[in-house]
């Protein structure tokens, strides 16, 4: 089947109905498709092959694709096939038909206290799996989590994720990757991280933007951004830091509570409670995750909304 069926509506490979472009990336676009043998919807993602090996990413991409073909679960997006031509890969994707969370967020501004634990147990469901798995994201934001139609969130865009076995012998990774607005203070340090705490401070910035509807260290430049987050300097608004701000862990008849006076030095806990400072503590984990004394009822006195940051160079 010829490459140019993309630009517009048609059959591609006699197996999928191409239709609508839904949006772009940087090496191509993602059409809305369907299914001829089974009648389901997809989202048809579109790689030009020549502009991946003129940006030397084709290992990256297929590194996309292997991770995505390992981490099958409710809370991250299927890979349902791949195919390809002489030009192009075709990735038949689940197609989520409720859009980024930041969108949610920057029209809406922050969430209440149980769809912000409903996101955010979901969100350390997918991501606990991934690290089972050996898989590190590693681009963790609301822009790569999509929203189906029932409300249910979607890790999305595995295209910085790494193996366990990427890393060097010193056991971390050095590759600095992501949106800096997002990733841990050592991934832009230079010195060496570990993928799966990296990926949990990019949990808890989220669970904050969340619950405030603003980033927690912003700031034009970059440096200046990177020393917020070693100093843990950023505004919690009053209607958090007001209250007793903590979550609650239940697994197998136990009980962890995770806040001010719980988590301890050198702890999962404890680490990311001192970066965001004891307001909403995150520990990373999947089921069970509650939220208790969150007085949600206050209202911000102006209104803060996320904004989009820009991928770090690759």
């Amino acid at each position: 089947m010829a490459d140019e069926v993309v630009e517009g509506k048609g059959v591609l490979q006699g197996r999928y109905e191409l239709g609508r472009v839904l949006g772009y990336g940087n090496f191509g676009r993602v059409h809305a498709a369907r299914d001829l043998r089974t009648g389901r919807a997809v989202a048809m993602k579109v790689v030009a092959k020549e502009k991946v090996e003129h940006a030397g990413m084709v290992e990256q991409i297929k590194r996309e694709i292997a991770v995505m073909k390992m981490v099958s679960h409710p809370n991250i997006v299927e890979l349902h096939e791949v195919m390809a031509t002489r030009t192009k890969v075709y990735l038949a994707l689940e197609l989520v038909r409720g859009g980024e969370l930041f969108h949610r967020i920057a029209r809406h501004g922050r969430v209440g206290e149980d769809v912000a634990r409903r996101y955010f147990r979901q969100l350390v469901s997918a991501v606990d799996f991934c690290h089972s798995r050996g898989v590190y994201h590693r681009d963790l934001k609301p822009e790569n989590l999509l929203l189906d139609e029932a409300g249910n969130l979607k890790v999305a865009d595995f295209g910085f994720s790494a193996l366990a076995g990427h890393a060097s012998p010193d056991g971390l990774l050095h590759t600095a990757c992501g949106t800096p607005a997002y990733v841990a203070p050592e991934v832009l340090g230079g010195k060496g991280y570990d993928g799966a705490k990296a990926d949990l401070w990019s949990c808890g910035v989220i669970l904050y933007v969340l619950l405030i509807g603003a980033l927690p260290f912003q700031d034009d430049n970059l440096m200046s951004m990177y020393r917020k987050m070693q100093r843990g300097d950023f505004l919690c608004p009053p209607w958090v830091c007001s209250c007793t701000g903590r979550l609650t862990y239940h697994s197998e008849g136990r009980t962890l509570r995770v806040g001010s006076a719980d988590a301890s030095e050198g702890t999962a806990a404890g680490r990311l409670q001192a970066q965001l400072q004891a307001s909403v503590t995150i520990l990373a984990v999947s089921p069970g995750l509650e939220f208790e004394g969150l007085d949600h009822a206050r209202k911000p006195d102006t209104d803060v909304t996320a904004t989009r940051s820009s991928p770090m160079p690759r």
